[in-house]
């Protein structure tokens, strides 16, 4: 890809910063006298670039469409012929299934790129997330059997700190990983939907000039919903030894939750508008949130079957390495079996730490493509993104259009 804004079509927003002097598509003539269906600004041209792969000699062209597909976009007899599909997905509104075969597909199709991607992150995570738990992070305090009710209670208040200081160091390296593996991931599966190869150097090429916008919006949604949970629960907090203060807290944190999910569902598209179009942090939430109004519930419904699919997946492989974690290690399986608070050794960690690994190679690949294919889904849906995405991957017949193919799909 090159440095212009990409992934854009007729009828989305221009980019923040584009000035007059950008070329812009030519406006299709309307029918006499009908109004133009055309917005008066228009994004520059030439706004997806088809990524290429080099070969020996060059880039390797567009690979050639499977028979059957149909001459172009009016072609066919009664209706159109059956969508195109140069790659993972048909060029046209995806249903739940289809997302998530996309997401699959990608992964068995460039499973040595996506795999050395996840592998790579998950491993250099893992294992700093083992030394910082073997030799940074304070042991928890031990639970009394004995200890009075006011004891008790503080001790408990040790064990949350003690648990929340070791999660300090896993939420940052989940943080770096996740956005490592989201920039790679993504100029992955955008080529795998034009059905082209793509290496872990290509992906790394096109990906290294963003990882800078990305880490900051990586940062800035965690940021931003403790902001927001914090602001739920002050008021609760401030009314000290009042009944009602338990109260108030419960409400200010449901209403905070609330508010999150709602952002974090509208926010759901911007990491690939930050990668696909080039946009700026916050050019890339403003973009998420028009590409999500109207569709909010259909998202979320979305994002939450996949969520509940990997953490399933998760567990299924995390249990089995728990499980041997707490055979192999004596200390952690006598202090579970003895009621008190297990001491994990290191060969506890690194059995537990390799389960983490091959979920993650599983996980991070089909989350991330979930979320880059419900960003394609809603601008087909919206903007005719499939027409553009068929012309980059040298689909016949879609080497121009009418008016009438630049229609939203349903």
């Amino acid at each position: 890809m090159n440095d212009t804004p990409g992934w854009a079509s007729p009828g989305s927003s221009p980019s923040d910063g584009q000035g007059p002097d950008v070329p812009r598509p030519a406006e299709p003539a309307d029918a006499p006298g009908a109004p133009s269906k055309w917005s008066a600004n228009q994004p520059p041209a030439a706004q997806w670039t088809p990524p290429t792969a080099p070969g020996p000699s060059g880039p390797v062209p567009p690979s050639a469409p499977a028979p059957g597909w149909g001459g172009g976009p009016h072609q066919g007899g009664w209706g159109r012929p059956p969508a195109a599909k140069p790659g993972v997905i048909p060029l046209r509104p995806l249903g739940v299934g289809e997302i998530l075969d996309g997401a699959v597909s990608t992964l068995r199709a460039h499973w040595r790129t996506v795999l050395a991607i996840t592998l790579t992150v998950s491993v250099i995570t893992q294992i700093g997330d083992i030394l910082f738990q073997r030799f940074l992070v304070p042991a928890p305090p031990q639970l009394s059997a004995d200890a009075t009710p006011e004891e008790a209670l503080q001790q408990s208040v040790e064990s949350l700190k003690a648990s929340l200081i070791s999660l300090g160091p896993t939420t940052l390296l989940t943080l770096i990983g996740t956005f490592i593996t989201t920039a790679l991931l993504t100029v992955v599966i955008s080529r795998a939907v034009l059905g082209r190869p793509v290496t872990l150097s290509d992906a790394w090429r096109e990906a290294r000039p963003r990882l800078p916008q990305l880490l900051g919006l990586t940062l800035l949604l965690p940021v931003l919903s403790a902001a927001l949970m914090a602001i739920g629960l002050l008021p609760g907090l401030l009314i000290d030894g009042s009944p009602a203060d338990v109260l108030v807290t419960a409400l200010g944190g449901v209403a905070a939750v609330a508010v999150i999910l709602w952002l974090l569902v509208r926010f759901s598209l911007s990491y690939s508008v930050l990668m696909l179009e080039r946009q700026g942090v916050i050019a890339s939430l403003k973009r998420s949130a028009k590409l999500v109004q109207g569709a909010w519930w259909r998202i979320f419904g979305i994002l939450t079957l996949t969520m509940l699919m990997m953490f399933i997946i998760s567990m299924m492989i995390a249990v089995p390495f728990t499980v041997i974690a707490f055979a192999v290690d004596g200390s952690g399986l006598s202090g579970l079996f003895a009621g008190t608070t297990p001491q994990f050794g290191l060969v506890f960690l690194i059995i537990t730490g390799i389960g983490a690994v091959i979920a993650a190679s599983i996980t991070y690949p089909i989350s991330s493509g979930v979320s880059v294919l419900l960003y394609i889904d809603q601008r087909i849906r919206r903007e005719a993104l499939d027409l553009e995405l068929a012309r980059a991957a040298g689909v016949p017949g879609y080497d121009s259009s009418s008016p009438g193919d630049t229609a939203p799909r349903s």
